[in-house]
């Protein structure tokens, strides 16, 4: 369980995070989501220990501050929002670094293996900076799935932290990548992504952690979460969310339904 208690972050003068308090399980897909400017990135960046807050988030019953980089690097793997790489590093090149953080450093057919898993197979030799957004952003998470190969380290889960994973993707893709991410929570792991698609997180996720101005809205299951109240209160717009016929648990939310809205408004 990654356990976020009482956490604030300070950028200078200006409060990014207050008083947040957010629980993910392994086994589960939690989304974090919310309006440009919430803190849903901040917020994974300090579950990874990139900025400094005050509060407390623990991995496991343990404090991430009192674990070794290796430790943490064994358990969880990072994917940030954008990567650049300055140097020609080619497509194979990149997902081996993955591999040398990771505990399967021994085994040179990983690389090649989380290449095919995100539909790269035959990419290997190419020049990542020679590469499509998209492309690149498949290449980062097979980086990432090298890391943590297998989603239990002994009887422990071990750790995907995702900021926007499929913000550079098209919708073939974007499914794919998602099935992937659900399919490592189902094995034993824990996925904690942060998503601005509102209608991918209905379909993917156990939990939804709603957030606006730097603070948690709240937190559950996504059809108690992603409902008209919260999401237009989040979001200063109206939104209505929208069931399938004989499925109430399946929400998606149309934009023609949110400009019909403020029409009549």
């Amino acid at each position: 369980m990654f356990a976020v208690k009482d956490i604030y972050v300070w950028f200078g003068r200006i409060q990014i995070l207050q008083n947040i308090r957010f629980i993910a399980h392994a086994g589960q897909v939690t989304a974090i989501v919310g309006p440009n400017g919430s803190g849903k990135t901040t917020l994974l960046r300090a579950m990874t220990g990139e900025v400094s807050y005050s509060g407390a988030i623990r991995l496991e019953g343990t404090d991430i501050k009192l674990r070794k980089p290796w430790e943490l690097a064994a358990r969880r793997a990072v994917l940030p929002q954008s990567i650049r790489i300055a140097f020609p590093f080619t497509v194979l090149e990149v997902v081996r670094l993955g591999l040398m953080v990771g505990i399967n450093a021994a085994d040179d057919s990983l690389p090649f293996a989380a290449l095919a898993r995100v539909g790269l197979s035959g990419f290997e030799g190419r020049y990542y900076n020679e590469l499509s957004g998209g492309e690149q952003q498949r290449v980062q998470l097979a980086r990432v799935l090298v890391q943590v190969w297998e989603p239990l380290l002994g009887r422990l889960p071990c750790w995907l932290l995702l900021d926007e994973p499929v913000a550079s993707l098209d919708m073939g893709h974007q499914l794919e990548v998602m099935g992937i991410v659900r399919d490592f929570a189902t094995r034993g792991g824990g996925v904690i992504a942060v998503m601005h698609d509102l209608n991918l997180t209905s379909m993917f996720a156990d939990s939804v952690a709603l957030m606006k101005n730097g603070k948690l809205v709240d937190q559950g299951k996504p059809v108690t979460i992603l409902n008209d109240e919260n999401l237009t209160k989040a979001y200063d717009c109206p939104i209505r969310v929208n069931t399938l016929p004989g499925d109430s648990t399946a929400r998606y939310i149309l934009p023609q339904a949110v400009l019909r809205m403020g029409a009549r408004g």
